[in-house]
Protein backbone atom coordinates (compact mmCIF):
# COMPACT_ATOMS: atom_id res chain seq x y z
CA UNK A 1 0.00 0.00 0.00
CA UNK A 2 1.15 3.55 -0.69
CA UNK A 3 2.56 5.74 2.05
CA UNK A 4 0.19 8.43 3.30
CA UNK A 5 1.68 11.92 3.17
CA UNK A 6 0.52 15.24 4.51
CA UNK A 7 0.36 17.60 1.53
CA UNK A 8 0.94 20.69 3.69
CA UNK A 9 4.18 19.26 5.09
CA UNK A 10 5.30 18.10 1.64
CA UNK A 11 4.59 21.52 0.15
CA UNK A 12 6.45 23.33 2.94
CA UNK A 13 9.43 20.98 2.65
CA UNK A 14 9.54 21.52 -1.13
CA UNK A 15 9.39 25.31 -0.63
CA UNK A 16 12.18 25.19 1.98
CA UNK A 17 14.42 23.27 -0.41
CA UNK A 18 13.69 25.77 -3.19
CA UNK A 19 14.40 28.71 -0.87
CA UNK A 20 17.69 27.15 0.25
CA UNK A 21 18.72 26.60 -3.37
CA UNK A 22 17.89 30.25 -4.16
CA UNK A 23 19.86 31.42 -1.11
CA UNK A 24 22.88 29.37 -2.16
CA UNK A 25 22.73 30.86 -5.64
CA UNK A 26 22.46 34.39 -4.22
CA UNK A 27 25.44 33.80 -1.94
CA UNK A 28 27.51 32.89 -4.98
CA UNK A 29 26.22 35.75 -7.14
CA UNK A 30 26.18 38.60 -4.61
CA UNK A 31 28.44 37.46 -1.79
CA UNK A 32 31.74 39.17 -1.12
CA UNK A 33 34.69 37.89 0.83
CA UNK A 34 35.78 39.59 4.03
CA UNK A 35 38.87 40.84 2.22
CA UNK A 36 36.74 42.52 -0.43
CA UNK A 37 34.53 44.18 2.21
CA UNK A 38 37.56 45.48 4.13
CA UNK A 39 39.18 46.78 0.94
CA UNK A 40 36.01 48.58 -0.13
CA UNK A 41 35.60 50.14 3.32
CA UNK A 42 39.21 51.35 3.26
CA UNK A 43 38.73 52.84 -0.21
CA UNK A 44 35.55 54.61 0.90
CA UNK A 45 37.32 56.01 3.98
CA UNK A 46 40.21 57.25 1.83
CA UNK A 47 37.80 58.92 -0.62
CA UNK A 48 35.96 60.60 2.27
CA UNK A 49 39.26 61.80 3.77
CA UNK A 50 40.29 63.31 0.43
CA UNK A 51 36.95 65.09 0.09
CA UNK A 52 37.26 66.45 3.61
CA UNK A 53 40.72 67.81 2.80
CA UNK A 54 39.32 69.71 -0.17
CA UNK A 55 36.33 71.10 1.74
CA UNK A 56 36.30 74.86 2.15
CA UNK A 57 35.08 76.39 5.39
CA UNK A 58 32.22 78.92 5.10
CA UNK A 59 34.51 81.71 6.41
CA UNK A 60 37.06 81.06 3.63
CA UNK A 61 34.66 81.99 0.82
CA UNK A 62 35.35 85.43 -0.65
CA UNK A 63 32.59 87.85 -1.61
CA UNK A 64 31.73 87.77 -5.32
CA UNK A 65 33.01 90.70 -7.39
CA UNK A 66 29.52 91.86 -8.34
CA UNK A 67 28.49 92.52 -4.76
CA UNK A 68 24.93 92.39 -3.48
CA UNK A 69 21.94 94.30 -4.84
CA UNK A 70 21.41 96.49 -1.74
CA UNK A 71 25.03 97.76 -1.88
CA UNK A 72 24.52 99.09 -5.44
CA UNK A 73 21.51 101.29 -4.56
Amino acid sequence: MAKVINFNKARKQRDRKAAEAQAAENRVRFGRTKEQKVLEAAQAAEAQRRLDQLRRDPGDAAEPQGGSDDAAS
